[in-house]
């Protein structure tokens, strides 16, 4: 039982960094994206969207596919440049805002990091009776038989 304890707390753990990750670099990203827009916005006077789409066509050309790339990458690459299938799917990632799925990325992941926090406090602290309870019949108080 202790081992399966403490590989609980160390998928936790994991789990709470991932979350933080997420969390805080989802909010990081989404008030660039923001600043950026707004920056746009003031000098040239015109609002610039970004949707979904163009951030994963920017983010995959600069971090992982080349032109004459083959795989799965390269292919998700040359469909968001231009769908044959999954039209539908290709639309919502064009309408949706960039900086709107980031803002749900960062709460999604603030989320994970905050109930993984509280489990690992729950398994640090171990079992506890709820604030104010009464001791059940025939269990002794130790406080009141002090």
């Amino acid at each position: 039982m202790n081992r399966l304890k403490t590989a609980g707390m160390i998928a936790l753990k994991i789990a709470r960094g991932a979350g933080a990750v997420v969390g805080y670099g989802g909010l990081a990203a989404f008030l660039y994206l923001l600043s950026l827009q707004l920056y746009r916005w003031f000098r040239e006077g015109e609002w610039t969207p970004i949707g979904v789409s163009d951030g994963m066509h920017v983010l995959l050309a600069r971090c992982c596919v080349k032109d004459a790339d083959t795989g799965r990458l390269a292919s998700l690459a040359h469909w968001l440049d231009a769908p044959v299938d999954w039209l539908g799917l290709h639309k919502v990632l064009e309408v949706v805002p960039a900086s709107l799925a980031l803002f749900a990325a960062s709460i999604i992941g603030n989320g994970v990091f905050i109930y993984c926090r509280d489990r690992i406090e729950a398994y640090s602290l171990g079992p506890r009776s709820p604030a104010g309870a009464r001791p059940a019949a025939g269990e002794v108080d130790a406080e009141r038989d002090e």
